[in-house]
């Protein structure tokens, strides 16, 4: 296994796009068993896009220009990408899953083991903290068990940063996952009532477990589903029969400080729910009524920076909810989909929202 282990940025570049190819292959599943937070059977769709987004970068001139052998700067890169383009509520989580691992690993040429188990928890604790309301059962549990055993395989060997230790952390992590994955449907009634287990849980453990594969050079784990509730080929789309959900899902980039930042979040708590907001990048200069050309020595401490948001809700009318986006400063990129997508499979994607 040593011998096969390549843990640079060509291995993080293969990860990506390993992860690009399953979830493709395994959208259609994922899309069958997602029923929550709502059953719009669109969260394989989701990730995969986000991920193709985050793989695609690479083919960026300004991707490629990035230290080609600092995994962490590599990843950042891919990881703002993926931000910018994400899709839905796994998909945003998949980005901010990215960008938080990548900060740990900055200035550094290969993953290890030590690395890895702090990416990880970085990731989950970001995960969680970008959610107005994380909720235990999804791909938030699956993070955190997969960072808690990566950690304590790490611990277990005195911060070995050998090829062998990574290799036991990385398959510690992804056995966690799975086993997350399984208790996810005992964590959140409607699972349980459907008796199916969560396709963001299912997404992240596939993208775990490319991770392993790309880094191992090794084969995908296709057994880790196996027996998975809802989850073999001939178990029905699950999402299409129940009830369709009203309201619309809205997304957008926005710079804000982070006191306008924390402002929106509150609105949009109220307004509706599935609010996520992550932080795009790094801060982007001050902002703030004291921009103007006043000496006053107090200026430039008291000015705010300016950073890039990634927003995203759930609200009945999408009407009320840019309006107080627009109150506090100019998005980008908003869009609007339909939270009750068609069940025609026939019907364009492109159908099935919009551009606000």
């Amino acid at each position: 296994m040593q011998t096969k282990i390549a843990a640079n940025t060509h291995a993080m570049k293969r990860w990506l796009g390993k992860a690009e190819t399953t979830l493709g292959n395994h959208s259609d599943r994922l899309n069958a068993i997602n029923i929550f937070p709502v059953a719009d059977g669109d969260t394989g769709t989701n990730l995969y896009l986000t991920v193709r987004s985050a793989a695609a970068s690479f083919a960026d001139r300004s991707i490629a220009d990035e230290p080609v052998n600092d995994v962490g700067a590599v990843l950042a890169a891919a990881g703002r990408v993926a931000m910018e383009q994400a899709r839905g509520n796994s998909g945003t989580l998949f980005a901010v899953f990215l960008c938080a691992m990548a900060e740990p690993l900055v200035g550094h040429t290969r993953l290890s083991a030590p690395l890895l188990a702090a990416a990880l928890n970085r990731a989950q604790i970001r995960a969680w903290s970008a959610l107005s309301e994380p909720v235990p059962g999804t791909m938030l549990s699956v993070l955190e068990a997969a960072a808690r055993a990566a950690g304590e395989c790490d611990s277990a060997h005195n911060g070995d940063d050998s090829n062998q230790a990574l290799g036991l952390a990385l398959d510690a992590a992804v056995n966690a996952a799975l086993d997350a994955v399984v208790q996810t449907e005992d964590q959140l009634a409607p699972l349980h009532a459907a008796h199916v287990v969560d396709a963001g849980g299912v997404g992240m453990l596939l993208i775990l477990d490319c991770l392993r594969s790309a880094v191992l050079g090794e084969e995908l784990q296709d057994e880790l589903l196996d027996g998975l509730h809802g989850y073999d080929l001939q178990d029905p789309h699950i999402h299409a029969g129940m009830p369709d959900d009203d309201g619309v899902e809205v997304m957008c980039t926005i710079s804000l400080s982070p006191l306008d930042a924390a402002t929106l979040r509150q609105r949009l708590d109220e307004l509706g729910d599935s609010v996520i907001m992550s932080q795009v990048g790094s801060a982007s200069g001050p902002s703030g009524p004291n921009d103007g050309g006043d000496d006053d020595d107090d200026d430039e401490d008291t000015a705010e920076a300016s950073y890039r948001w990634r927003v995203h809700v759930h609200v009945p009318e999408a009407e009320s909810a840019v309006a107080v986006i627009r109150s506090l400063g100019e998005p980008t990129d908003i869009s609007v989909s339909q939270l009750s997508m068609p069940r025609d499979p026939g019907l364009p994607a492109g159908l099935h929202g919009h551009e606000y």
